[in-house]
């Protein structure tokens, strides 16, 4: 997969340790391996994104297998489909779910994010892919690149998406749904708020394949308990009693409810 240059959208070339277009616009591979293509302008804070914490707790989590559900879905549709990549994987977080998938499918893996602390630590771990800090906004690869892109639960930009993907290319979406994890948002609420949530969303440019619910049961205890909450965006909301409660919760089992939207690019 071809990357551009964020800053002219030339072609960029690799050369010893860093990438350089054209228009001699230079961007240096860091020492854990990943590449900055995230521009001052591109960016609303000083440093946006999942802090170091929040991505230390998601990968702890993770790890111990509680999401694998979601993992072998992703990975059991790709065989199904005969994806064979490359794959672009927008949020990629950590890595956990696409290096996983790519391996699996034994494919070439672009993986970005907005925060760096997540991409360092992707990068640190898994040194087959290509992992960028990069805006979804001004997706830094070439036109009709990818034939698979993920994002999950992450954010949806069809018209960018569409660019980089080929003809006939594939865009999975994994989505939380109204009813996930009730347990926690149980403990951290006072009372539980139901909004309307369209969980298979019409996107222009792409076509729905089909939707695959993904709901399964989990226990978690101790540090655990807090390393979900992390990773969640309650972590934003929570107030004081709500915090309160959760330290004092050693136990937890709770239900992950969400769907995996399966997209084909139009012609």
């Amino acid at each position: 997969m071809k990357l551009i240059c964020p800053v002219c959208s030339e072609e960029l070339n690799k050369q010893d340790r860093s990438y350089v277009c054209p228009n001699r616009h230079s961007f240096d591979v860091a020492r854990q391996g990943y590449v900055n293509l995230l521009t001052v302008q591109q960016k609303h804070s000083l440093n946006p994104g999942d802090t170091r914490e929040q991505v230390l707790s998601r990968r702890a989590f993770l790890e111990e297998g509680h999401y694998a559900p979601i993992l072998n879905a992703l990975i059991e549709t790709g065989k199904d489909l005969g994806i064979t990549g490359p794959i672009l994987d927008v949020g990629c977080g950590e890595g956990y779910y696409s290096a996983q998938l790519a391996q699996a499918l034994k494919a070439e893996l672009v993986g970005f994010d907005i925060s760096k602390e997540a991409v360092r630590c992707a990068a640190a771990k898994y040194k087959g892919p290509t992992w960028l800090t990069a805006t979804a906004a001004h997706i830094p690869v070439e036109a009709g690149s990818a034939q698979l892109v993920t994002s999950l639960f992450a954010l949806t930009l069809p018209e960018e998406f569409s660019r980089v993907l080929q003809e006939g290319g594939w865009y999975f979406q994994v989505l939380a749904c109204q009813d996930h994890l009730l347990g926690l948002k149980s403990i951290i609420y006072p009372e539980l708020k139901f909004k309307e949530k369209d969980s298979v969303p019409e996107l222009p440019g792409f076509d729905l394949v089909k939707s695959i619910p993904i709901r399964f049961t989990f226990t978690v205890e101790g540090e655990q308990i807090q390393n979900l909450f992390s990773m969640t965006p309650h972590v934003f909301r929570i107030g004081k009693e709500g915090a309160e409660r959760l330290k004092n919760t050693q136990t937890l089992t709770d239900t992950a409810s969400c769907v995996l939207n399966v997209y084909r690019k139009q012609s």
